[in-house]
């Protein structure tokens, strides 16, 4: 079949599984991003995230992971909600408001995958969502689906930037997208407003200091450095993204499975701060939050509450 018709027949089809943008980019070897892993590694930018040192040949190049690979198909899936907390509430990542996304998009990947393989015949290839050593964020970038912006996160001037990155590695050369130009220009919003400076430099995020870090990824005790400078957050952080000009443009998206349990939406701190393992279970059943356990939520609530009653 042509390879550009069945490109488009993908994107059609990516269309119609409910993902927001489909991209294809050759897999070929990251040349720019390689050195840029290796010095932020380097500098100890990933805190405790051992594992982001793991397989780094894998990470810049597709074709380590899949043999034979020849193309990187990236899909972005919309989470914007249509809500929000109530205003007086510690505060979770809006991409945690519903089910596990890794669950939801896996199974729509596995979709596109049988829809390649049944237009085509047999398909070598895997899908990866934000769980293997994959630049998601660089393909996607690379396949003309936005640019990285100065927050380090994948911007589209059509949507902005909350949604979820995934990507088929297969071993079929289809017709490749071309990327995009950067379009943050002049604007700091995102610097200016990170609670606690993360982003050192424009395109440079020191993970460490990220509050999605401290309060997911850190295992141990949050530093006291950071006292008074958590903003509420107490499950990720989304304040890059809100501050964002072309946030602007979001639009609720369309998956029930992301649509949140109702009483997380109204708790306030009081309840927050008294929530039982019971009700933690009830109202993160299927979520990303559950990741970081019971136990770490309390962690969370606990240090944000005696940051609060210090000031």
């Amino acid at each position: 079949m042509n390879r550009g018709i069945l490109s488009q027949q993908i994107k059609t089809e990516a269309k119609r599984l409910g993902f927001l943008s489909c991209g294809i980019s050759k897999a070929d070897f990251l040349e720019q991003e390689a050195p840029r892993l290796e010095k932020w590694l380097g500098n100890n930018m990933h805190g405790e995230m051992g594992y982001m040192e793991n397989h780094f040949d894998k990470r810049p190049d597709p074709r380590l992971l899949v043999d034979g690979a020849k193309s990187v198909i990236s899909l972005l899936l919309n989470y914007f909600p249509k809500e929000i907390q109530t205003e007086n509430s510690y505060k979770i990542s809006k991409y945690a408001y519903g089910q596990d996304y890794h669950h939801v998009i896996k199974r729509k990947l596995g979709q596109l995958y049988d829809y390649i393989s049944e237009e085509i015949g047999e398909v070598g290839g895997r899908a990866f969502v934000d769980s293997a050593p994959v630049l998601d964020k660089a393909w996607a970038a690379k396949s003309g689906l936005g640019w990285i912006g100065k927050n380090s996160n994948l911007l589209t001037k059509e949507v902005g930037s909350f949604y979820f990155v995934a990507e088929l590695i297969i071993d079929l050369e289809l017709e490749y997208d071309i990327p995009v130009t950067d379009h943050c220009g002049t604007c700091t919003a995102c610097i200016d407003a990170c609670p606690t400076q993360a982003i050192i430099e424009p395109y440079v995020v020191d993970g460490s200091k990220c509050i999605s870090y401290l309060t997911i990824e850190l295992k141990n005790e949050i530093p006291t450095e950071f006292q008074g400078k958590m903003d509420n957050w107490m499950f990720g952080c989304d304040v890059c993204q809100d501050v964002c000009p072309w946030n602007r443009f979001s639009k609720p998206h369309k998956e029930p499975l992301f649509d949140p349990n109702p009483e997380l939406l109204c708790m306030t701190k009081r309840e927050w701060e008294e929530i039982t393992d019971d009700v933690f279970k009830k109202i993160f059943q299927k979520s990303a939050v559950k990741r970081t356990k019971f136990s770490g939520l309390k962690r969370n609530i606990e240090f944000l509450k005696n940051n609060s009653e210090q000031l």
